[in-house]
């Protein structure tokens, strides 16, 4: 019998005036990440659970993590549902927070959260029907083995997954690492990203992994393991009201699986669109259903945003018209 796989999801309603006030006493230290985009809301988050029980019946629990605020339309009764506030079980002293990364490093803090889970983005959404095999397989995250370049995407994001590179080159070699798993860094799953990797053999160090904007699978076990070597950094992280260009993220513990070689290989079971530039193709592709899962990455919008939200909405009903038990 399989081990049970719980999905996690972090949600923000960023017109709740408490939180807003509450976040307004916090002045953001200069250079930190404030902007609109990190907190407005889309209103599609019911076709994320839409999307959940019908496509991927077989999760044993969805742990919804939020600051207090709770979709009015939410069965908070549910069976499956797990309401999770910051304080439940980030220490007090990192709170209030504003950024992600706190909430997200503290994850396997969660009580009664299974070793196996999957952590969503409330962009990221399923379109197709999965397995559990997608996500674990054996014991092990699914994941894509691949190197790459660390790429700064922008002032904050970007150092902060380089803060992540770094620390991961003080416990692995990345030569190592390569004979230890070959046929895990070299995948036919892979296709033609597994040029990265051979065109990245030169370098002696790790310079990034393939990182798809989608939803990662998690052994809890490996957060007590990062926490236990780097207390220090993901303290510092935590203490963080804003994201701060010192900060590492989630992806510390996906690198840590990687490189340990913790993972079994899969294919890119998915796709990102950023909203501001894609957004007729990400519409497009929502109603066709071309991939298992989507991230919709909210961006600067020229234009209308109403008008946006609108549209993805409209193709969020097309594949997903009728109320899951999680809605009221």
């Amino acid at each position: 019998m399989s081990k049970p796989i719980d999905f996690v999801i972090c949600w923000v309603d960023g017109n709740d005036p408490k939180w807003r006030k509450e976040k307004n006493n916090y002045d953001p230290k200069s250079g930190n990440d404030d902007r609109e985009i990190r907190y407005r809301d889309w209103d599609n988050l019911q076709y994320w659970f839409r999307g959940v029980e019908k496509y991927t019946p077989w999760v044993n629990k969805i742990h919804f993590v939020t600051w207090g605020h709770i979709p009015y339309w939410l069965d908070t009764n549910h069976p499956k549902i797990n309401i999770v506030k910051h304080e439940d079980y980030i220490p007090q002293e990192y709170l209030p927070t504003f950024s992600a990364r706190p909430i997200e490093i503290n994850l396997h803090r969660i009580e009664g959260l299974a070793d196996q889970f999957v952590y969503f983005n409330d962009d990221m959404f399923i379109t197709r029907p999965m397995s559990e095999s997608d996500f674990f397989l054996d014991g092990k995250p699914r994941d894509i083995g691949v190197f790459d370049i660390g790429i700064k995407l922008d002032e904050t994001h970007g150092s902060a997954v380089l803060n992540s590179i770094i620390i991961i080159n003080k416990y692995f070699n990345k030569r190592r690492v390569i004979k230890s798993h070959p046929l895990k860094w070299f995948h036919p799953y892979y296709g033609f990203n597994m040029l990265k990797s051979v065109l990245l053999l030169p370098w002696g160090y790790i310079t990034g992994f393939y990182t798809p904007h989608l939803p990662n699978s998690f052994l809890k076990s490996t957060f007590y393991e990062v926490w236990e070597q780097e207390t220090e950094k993901l303290e510092m992280t935590s203490n963080n009201k804003f994201r701060d260009k010192e900060d590492v993220t989630q992806y510390i513990f996906k690198f840590w699986q990687l490189a340990s070689g913790n993972f079994k290989p899969t294919k890119n079971l998915g796709k990102l669109y950023s909203i501001g530039r894609d957004f007729k193709q990400a519409k497009e592709n929502i109603k066709k259903q071309k991939y298992k899962m989507i991230c919709l990455n909210d961006s600067e919008i020229k234009g209308d945003f109403e008008k946006k939200k609108k549209g993805i909405i409209d193709s969020f009903q097309r594949i997903l018209p009728e109320k899951s038990s999680f809605e009221l």
